[in-house]
């Protein structure tokens, strides 16, 4: 007679409950929201006890009540708004300026070798020279206005931008590449129809990155020579001691990134619902 297989017992049968905190697990929407600002909260409150209790000196850390205090002077006595826009603008001209030099370049190096070969090596070189040891040399060519601080932002941008999109195009599916040529694509119509369209969402999301690089630069070219901008508050209030003004110039540019970051992740959404990126 044949064996009967062995029983499982039931408990093995039984659903695996899942932990909650695990690697790779995901949250849910409201529960991302809350630990976010959580953390902000608990931020804010450490900030607050060692501050308010007397624990640092309001010379070398202001309290979040003076920044506030600070920042409301900002904006109705010293015109706050102003620098605001200033930075802002000088952010998104320096940026669009190095996208529309980086991207089709980025574009001709991933889609074809010879390109390639013969930009890759210096765009690399550049890549690693930091932006502000431009602004000397800026300064001698374009002055201290608005040319050469868009430049500083440009150069900061441009060569991340060429290498990552040269990345993204070259990364493209070969099988994608041979079908089209079977239905009888020539070398520009792969380009047009191929990569460029597969390429299109990793280029959007590369940009979003730099975007958030250009902030850090914009500060650096205020730094020097400036009238205007966060930048340029923060210089003076370091003059002047005032930690107040200082925490809130760099809270407001983190603000801003942020919120740049949210509208760029919300267009991409909408632009290549499709993609997984």
């Amino acid at each position: 007679m044949p064996v009967p297989p062995p029983s499982i017992p039931a408990a093995t049968l039984a659903p695996v409950r899942r932990r909650r905190i695990a690697p790779l697990e995901p949250v849910s929407a409201r529960a991302r929201w809350l630990l976010g600002v959580g953390f902000f909260v608990l931020f804010v409150a450490v900030w607050a006890f060692f501050t308010l209790g007397g624990f640092v000196s309001p010379t070398f850390l202001a309290s979040p009540v003076t920044m506030v205090k600070e920042a409301w002077l900002l904006f109705t006595e010293y015109n706050f708004i102003h620098d605001i826009g200033m930075t802002v603008w000088r952010v998104l001209g320096g940026f669009v300026l190095a996208t529309v030099v980086a991207v089709p370049l980025g574009i001709a190096m991933g889609a074809y070798k010879p390109v390639e070969a013969f930009l890759e090596p210096f765009v690399s070189f550049c890549r690693y020279l930091p932006a502000s040891a431009f602004i000397p040399l800026l300064i001698l060519w374009a002055g201290i206005g608005e040319t050469q601080k868009l430049l500083v932002i440009f150069i900061g941008s441009v060569f991340q931008i060429i290498l990552m999109v040269a990345v993204i195009v070259g990364g493209a599916r070969k099988d994608l590449v041979e079908a089209a040529y079977t239905l009888g694509a020539d070398s520009r119509g792969i380009v047009r129809r191929v990569l460029i369209p597969g390429a299109a969402p990793g280029i959007a999301e590369t940009l979003r990155l730099v975007l958030g690089w250009a902030w850090t630069y914009v500060i650096v070219a205020e730094l020097i020579g400036s009238s205007s901008g966060i930048g340029h508050m923060i210089t003076d209030s370091q003059a002047l001691l005032n930690t107040g003004q200082i925490i809130f110039g760099i809270i407001v540019i983190g603000i801003i990134g942020l919120v740049s970051d949210f509208a760029f992740k919300a267009l991409n959404r909408k632009l290549f619902a499709w993609s997984t990126i």
